[in-house]
């Protein structure tokens, strides 16, 4: 039982106040070998069993990821405190249980915010959450909607609810820093740790990290130090944030959407274009989930954009049309074909782009868009929503066409936020 194990020597320093913290919310991000994912499933094992009305919940962004995580960390866990002969831990469903007392750990994804928002135990309280890899939760309202569901409700006393948050701080404009990090939060404990407080790792070990840290140290401060960066190997590096002036007629607007619904949002961009001087004005953005097609036809009208011609995602022409029928007239498919994607990139690319500050989603995407590692030339299917509706757009300004808008009055119409 876990009473005959020094949890010191499983646990290692570095965590005491982590590890005995009660407040609400109890957000951790660090470095890679930091610990914090194997000390966070110690911890929730050693928890189940001391409060014996709890339950534990466990969230990531896809459902399907859960298996050779944080359901393999738990299991982990529970054989480092020597209490694996006490758990039934099924595949299907994903579940874990404490036979002595019948507990569960269940397993949820943002995937599938039915699920999520349902999720219940038959006996006791479901009051604490692990959300896990909380980096690729894409914004604080989805985060939300967890967290008016799970947990809520009086506690018995002895009893508390909690969150634990844990993550690789990859991008300083994510919505986890201004949330938690920057605000002094009377019901929020936030640690920071790193590798070099991980006792339990080699000279091999820490080799890897020097060698991250003369080689490639931007990523060293992120994944070894668990310092807030931006991510390597970026698919655009040359942007800023700012304003642009751009009266003359050497500017034109363009407009592009990509569709999205549960998962992934919807996504529309409005930019101007210098083709002479080489530079992109991003000026304004939709970015929502659950947008029906008569939302985004609203939301697109509501800006004094519905005249204007807009290259959508050619995946959806059933959307398309009803956009169309809904008046957005000028809706035109994206012109996709072979390697559209990287010949989008690498025009885009040519240019200079500035992103207005109140576009917070493009802003996020930009620092947070990254070449796929597995493969070559391919950059990862995340963070790209906005990229892709700003690639679909931008086919119009390589071709030659013209925006046909000439000091287009950028000035957000019925608000920045939809």
């Amino acid at each position: 039982m876990i009473s005959k194990i020094a949890l010191s020597r499983v646990v290692g320093g570095g965590y005491d106040e982590f590890w005995n913290s009660k407040k609400r919310y109890r957000v951790l991000k660090g470095g890679k070998a930091s610990k914090k994912s194997a000390t966070t499933a110690l911890n929730l094992i050693y928890r189940l069993i001391k409060y014996p009305e709890s339950n534990i919940l466990v969230v990531r962004a896809v459902m399907n990821t859960h298996r050779d995580s944080t359901f393999a960390q738990l299991k982990w866990a529970q054989e480092k405190l020597g209490v694996a002969h006490l758990f039934k831990n099924n595949i299907s469903p994903l579940e874990m249980t404490y036979i002595p007392t019948n507990q569960k750990i269940i397993f949820r994804g943002f995937d599938d915010v039915l699920k999520l928002a349902g999720a219940t135990v038959e006996k006791g309280y479901l009051n604490f959450v692990w959300v896990e890899e909380a980096f690729e939760i894409d914004s604080l309202e989805d985060f939300e909607k967890l967290d008016l569901s799970v947990p809520r409700g009086a506690m018995p006393k002895g009893l508390f609810k909690q969150t634990t948050i844990t993550f690789n701080p990859w991008s300083e404009k994510h919505w986890l820093k201004s949330t938690f990090f920057d605000k002094n939060r009377h019901d929020t404990d936030t640690f920071s740790t790193n590798y070099l407080i991980n006792e339990f790792l080699d000279q091999t070990d820490h080799a890897v990290f020097e060698r991250l840290k003369t080689e490639h140290p931007r990523r060293y401060r992120v994944a070894g130090l668990g310092e807030w960066g931006i991510a390597e190997g970026l698919v655009y590096e040359n942007w800023a944030e700012g304003e642009k002036d751009t009266g003359g007629d050497d500017w034109e607007a363009f407009f592009g959407l990509d569709y999205g619904y549960t998962t992934d949002p919807t996504a529309f961009i409005a930019f101007m274009v210098n083709r002479r001087a080489k530079e992109i004005y991003i000026f304004d953005e939709i970015y929502k989930r659950k947008m029906l097609n008569c939302d985004i036809a609203a939301a697109i009208k509501a800006k004094g954009y519905a005249k204007e011609r807009i290259r959508a995602d050619s995946a959806e022409p059933k959307s398309n049309d009803d956009l169309r029928r809904l008046g957005i007239s000028r809706i035109m498919p994206s012109v996709k074909g072979k390697d559209s994607v990287i010949n989008g990139i690498m025009n885009i690319s040519e240019y200079f782009i500035t992103v207005n500050p109140r576009c917070k989603n493009t802003i996020a995407e930009l620092n947070s868009y990254c070449w796929d590692k597995t493969a070559d030339n391919v950059p990862r299917d995340q963070n790209n929503h906005l990229m892709d509706a700003l690639r679909y757009a931008f086919y119009d300004v390589k071709r030659g066409g013209t925006g046909e808008i000439k000091n287009y009055n950028w000035q957000m119409k019925g608000g920045w936020d939809i």
